[in-house]
């Protein structure tokens, strides 16, 4: 009985792998129709055992550059050579990806990743295939899978807007930590060993990398917003409106709401090569109110002299705040 299951898995298995072949196969060809596109991306989501398929054979087709060639025009003359060609090309191919097996999807799913980068004071907007949509703000890294269900934020900060799939989780890793999509508007900001998540709509799941310390994870609703360190992790709420007001960044803006000149100067020299300095104690706590350019540190410096009588001494690459 075990030995006719077996046969049956072993049979269902190199359906699969001939199916991946033959896609491939055609996408060789060159650009997939709309209709064929359609039924590709159908035949993916069907099964992860579709996908792993694909991606491992794939990987294998890479690596057989001598197999790699134009099909030719499929004419009378031709058409035997071809379905010939076909099939040596689909068996060399099953042969490469048997030899290669787990090893190589191990390998696929720790390097098909895409990376992508911000400098200083740049913004940049991704689009998924399935419409979700990425913007990372300055100073930013992040990596993504090739199947875009996986991210790395390295550094920096991003806004997240996904469209939820239950079958395929969008998970964003964090250093150790890891934030699960459930339909959700989100926002990460990393650095100096500090993590920011806040929710804005939907759901999101908030918990360690290792999904077995199910007593770390929090279920985040619109308004939480959670600070995290190597060790020590809260929770607060906030308006909703107050968390939009942090994402300015994605229109050029940062709009400060009775933020210190400390903290003020702490955002702008995330976006500008020319750092704002506040020269003393006292006047790092004054606070302020309003939406200013990112990228340009004048309109601030003039209001900050109008309001406060400061003075605004430009000093190398440096604008140093300070009482008269």
């Amino acid at each position: 009985m075990m030995g006719a299951q077996e046969t049956r898995m072993d049979l269902n298995a190199q359906a699969v792998n001939a199916r991946a072949a033959a896609w491939l196969e055609r996408q060789e060809r060159g650009a997939l129709s709309p209709e064929d596109q359609s039924e590709f991306d159908a035949w993916l989501e069907e099964s992860f055992a579709h996908q792993t398929a694909y991606w491992r054979l794939a990987e294998a087709w890479n690596r057989a550059d001598r197999l790699r060639v134009l099909a030719t025009a499929e004419d009378a003359a031709t058409e035997a050579a071809s379905r010939w060609t076909r099939g040596l090309r689909i068996a060399a191919v099953l042969g490469i990806a048997a030899v290669i097996g787990a090893g190589a999807l191990r390998y696929l799913q720790v390097t098909r990743t895409e990376t992508y980068t911000t400098p200083i004071g740049a913004r940049e907007f991704l689009t998924l295939a399935d419409g979700s949509q990425i913007t990372l703000n300055t100073d930013t890294s992040l990596r993504i899978t090739a199947d875009q269900r996986k991210v790395w934020l390295d550094k920096g900060e991003a806004y997240f807007q996904i469209k939820h799939d239950a079958r395929h989780p969008f998970v964003v890793m964090i250093g150790e930590r890891r934030v699960t999509d459930l339909g959700t508007s989100f926002f990460i900001r990393r650095d100096y060993g500090r993590i920011e998540v806040a929710l804005l709509q939907g759901a999101a799941r908030f918990g360690s990398k290792d999904e077995s310390r199910k007593s770390e994870s929090l279920l985040l609703k619109p308004g939480d917003e959670v600070t995290a360190t190597a060790d020590s992790m809260s929770v607060s709420r906030k308006a909703v409106e107050d968390l939009a007001d942090a994402l300015g960044w994605r229109h050029g803006v940062l709009v400060f709401k009775h933020t210190t000149l400390a903290a003020a100067a702490a955002e702008f020299n995330r976006y500008n090569r020319e750092r704002l300095v506040v020269d003393d104690s006292e006047t790092a706590k004054l606070t302020i109110s309003g939406t200013f350019p990112a990228n340009d540190l004048n309109p601030f410096t003039e209001v900050v002299q109008s309001v406060f009588r400061l003075r605004v001494a430009r000093t190398g690459n440096e604008v140093v705040l300070s009482r008269r």
